[in-house]
C-alpha cells in the first residue's frame, strides 16, 4: 500500500510538472479572458458531467463567493446544477443537447464558456462549446489526454498531460484555482 501511494504522489507531481513546462500561457489567457468578461459585464458559464460536474460547481461557487480575497461576487453559473432543466431537457430532446441548449437560453456574447470533459469526449460538453462559439463567446476547455474534438473546438484548450481520469481532475482544480486567484487579484487592483 505504501508503495501504491508513493506512484501515485508521483504520478501527480510529474504531472504538474509537466504542466509547468505546457499550459502556463494557456493559464494566463484563460485568466485573461476570464477577466476581461467580467470587465466588460459577462459572465462564466461552466459544465461538465460527473466529477467534472463537481468541478464547475466547485469553480462557479468560487467566482460567487470569494477565493482568498474579499470582494464583490462574479457572476458565474454552472449549467450542471439544475435537475429540473437537465432532466426535461434530457427527456424531450436527449441528454447530449443538456448545455447547449442552456447556453442558447443564458448566453451573451460577452460571457465565457468553459467546458471540462476529461477525455474531450463528451458528446454534451462539446455541443455546448460550438454553441457558446456560434453566440460569439470565448471558449476554455479542461480536458486530459488529447483532448479529442473538444481540445480543437475551444478557443484555449488547458489540457492536462494523463490519462487517468483523476489526475486529470486534480490536475484540473489546481488550474482552476490558480485562474481563481488571477483574476481576483487583478480584479482588486
Amino acid at each position: 500500500m505504501r508503495e501504491k501511494i508513493i506512484d501515485i504522489i508521483n504520478d501527480a507531481i510529474h504531472i504538474k510538472e509537466q504542466i509547468l513546462q505546457t499550459q502556463i500561457e494557456n493559464i494566463i489567457k484563460a485568466a485573461k479572458l476570464i477577466i476581461s468578461s467580467f470587465k466588460a459585464g459577462g459572465k462564466v458559464l461552466i459544465f461538465g458531467n460527473g466529477g467534472s460536474a463537481a468541478d464547475a460547481q466547485h469553480i462557479a461557487a468560487e467566482f460567487i463567493g470569494r477565493f482568498q480575497l474579499e470582494r464583490q461576487a462574479l457572476p458565474a453559473l454552472c449549467l450542471n446544477t439544475n435537475t429540473s432543466v437537465l432532466t426535461a431537457l434530457s427527456n424531450d430532446y436527449g441528454y447530449e443537447i443538456v448545455f447547449a441548449r442552456q447556453m442558447e437560453a443564458l448566453a451573451k456574447p460577452q460571457d465565457i464558456a468553459i467546458g471540462i470533459s476529461t477525455s474531450g469526449k463528451a458528446k454534451n460538453v462539446l455541443l455546448a462549446i460550438k454553441k457558446a462559439k456560434e453566440m460569439g463567446l470565448k471558449t476554455i476547455c479542461l480536458s486530459g489526454g488529447t483532448g479529442g474534438e473538444l481540445a480543437r473546438s475551444a478557443d484555449i484548450c488547458l489540457l492536462m498531460p494523463s490519462s487517468v481520469t483523476a489526475r486529470i481532475q486534480e490536475a484540473h482544480i489546481t488550474i482552476a484555482h490558480i485562474i481563481c486567484e488571477m483574476v481576483e487579484t487583478e480584479l482588486l487592483k
